[in-house]
């Protein structure tokens, strides 16, 4: 592993609206409003926080411990602990690198294009349609159709805004952008969701989406939601707060960073659900039928339901539209651009590449590996991917993570590190939550979505589609170790 100087954040404020805009992406504006409207309302939020106390915060105390005191990306944190455990930091910045930002800057490219089409509302009158000719949608996934240029377009311009801030390292980019970003998001969303709750029949709206229905607590499946969604928003297993954790100065508050950004992350998520509940009312209102009849999950909600909602307003419908997917792409970015730290970062620990070579070279891989997701079976490889990568790939690193810290390093001497460099201590409990508690949780999760997925396949794909996933990423990874290798063949012939 390389020994060249580490990189440091310039302030706190700086890492923390860092690892904030990783955690708050795009699913936190959507998926976590609908899953409440799912699993009965505001006694959601009893299980959420609960998965928020007893797993999101304790797993990303651990991973913070890991890069602050390895002081590095998460494959060579887990070098360090053991060159025959170097695997498992790579695991999760290769698929998430090549499997999941491949198709979320498409998805930051549709926001683009909406931001686009809203100051002249170009969706019309049936916003479903004009989603369906934007995307150029075919028949199914193994019809993969034509390109969209408008969308290529906006995945280019994302790829090049993501190059540049990482390009400029962690002060003079990641940090700088974040800055702006994450202040914005929030400011942004606070005007949203104060202008939806003052619309005629927001507050229908706003009951369903906060209306508890404690019965549903009787259901797995509800805690499993809860579970998982705090697992994915806190961009746990990815591998970034791990790098992230690693640019902080030797005396650093752990465990209160850890809250700051749980919290920050969870309001985020929640002040977002007021904007997109108090829209569904409202068109609901205007509309004359139930809210039920206006909810849509997921990728339908932002880019149908919502555009629809945009055309219902009396005024300023524009600046709605503009407002909204302004919002959507920010959260997008500050996201996207953790991920490729996270890699990037583990390549210049690995090889000791400079940042300016690594860089260029990492987002045009990940151009390239985007470019299946502009045609026209995009929408349906992007489902599958998420699903499948999301679903068992980053529940799986969480469990390596929870074995190799709870049993290999012992919980009780990582937590002594944490309490040594923090104000915030940790108690005995912790040792216990990651040594049993959070694995046996998520292999629980991992078992019954594995039993779900074998007596109903996902989306009624075939195995073949799978397979074929497989091969591709397989195919993407070795040409990336491939061009790396090469540029590391060249670095030491120089």
């Amino acid at each position: 592993m390389s020994l060249q100087k580490r990189a440091k954040w310039k302030s706190k404020t700086g890492f923390i609206f860092a690892a904030i805009g990783s955690a708050a992406g795009l699913g936190n504006i959507w998926r976590f409003s609908y899953l409440c409207y799912r699993n009965g309302g505001g006694a959601f939020l009893l299980p959420y926080f609960i998965a928020l106390i007893v797993v999101g915060i304790p797993l990303m105390i651990l991973e913070f411990g890991i890069g602050h005191r390895e002081k590095g990306s998460a494959p060579k944190s887990f070098y360090s602990i053991s060159s025959k455990l170097e695997w498992i930091g790579w695991w999760p910045v290769v698929f998430v690198m090549f499997g999941i930002v491949v198709y979320y800057n498409v998805i930051i490219s549709w926001c683009v294009n909406y931001f686009y089409h809203s100051f002249n509302l170009s969706w019309g009158a049936d916003p479903g349609a004009f989603f369906d000719s934007f995307l150029n949608v075919t028949s199914g996934p193994a019809s993969i159709g034509s390109i969209s240029l408008p969308i290529l377009g906006g995945l280019i311009l994302v790829w090049i805004i993501s190059w540049i801030i990482v390009f400029f390292g962690v002060q003079r980019g990641i940090e700088r952008a974040t800055k702006i970003l994450i202040p914005s998001l929030f400011v942004l969303t606070i005007i949203l969701a104060v202008w939806a709750a003052t619309l005629p029949g927001a507050g229908d709206g706003l009951i369903q989406y906060l209306r508890p229905d404690f019965s549903s607590l009787a259901d797995a499946g509800v805690w499993i939601d809860a579970f998982s969604q705090i697992f994915f928003t806190l961009s746990l297993g990815f591998g970034i707060m791990i790098v992230y954790a690693s640019y902080l100065p030797e005396k650093t508050n752990i465990v209160g960073d850890s809250l700051k950004i749980a919290v920050g992350d969870s309001l985020f998520a929640f002040i977002a659900g007021i904007a997109v509940w108090g829209t569904l009312g409202y068109m609901a209102n205007a509309q004359n039928v139930e809210i039920s009849e206006v909810v849509s999950e997921s990728v339908g909600l932002a880019f149908v339901t919502f555009p629809q909602a945009i055309s219902l307003l009396p005024a300023f419908s524009v600046f709605f539209g503009l407002l909204f997917f302004a919002i959507l792409t920010f959260a997008g970015i500050s996201s996207a651009i953790s991920i490729i730290e996270a890699f990037s970062s583990s390549l210049m620990d690995k090889f000791g590449f400079e940042r300016k070579n690594v860089v260029p070279v990492v987002c045009a891989i990940g151009l390239l590996g985007g470019v299946v997701f502009t045609t026209g079976a995009g929408l349906y490889w992007l489902d599958i991917v998420d699903h499948y990568l999301t679903t068992y790939g980053l529940v799986a690193v969480g469990i390596l993570e929870c074995i190799v810290i709870g049993w290999y390093v012992k919980a009780e001497n990582l937590r002594k590190y944490i309490n040594s460099v923090s104000v915030s201590k940790i108690g005995k409990w912790w040792n216990y939550s990651v040594k049993i508690f959070i694995p046996a949780l998520l292999l629980f999760f991992l078992l019954w979505s594995l039993g779900v997925e074998l007596t109903e396949p996902y989306g009624g794909y075939a195995v073949s589609i799978l397979v074929f996933i497989g091969v591709n990423w397989v195919v993407m990874t070795l040409v990336a170790a491939f061009v790396f290798s090469f540029l590391k063949w060249k670095k030491e012939a120089v």
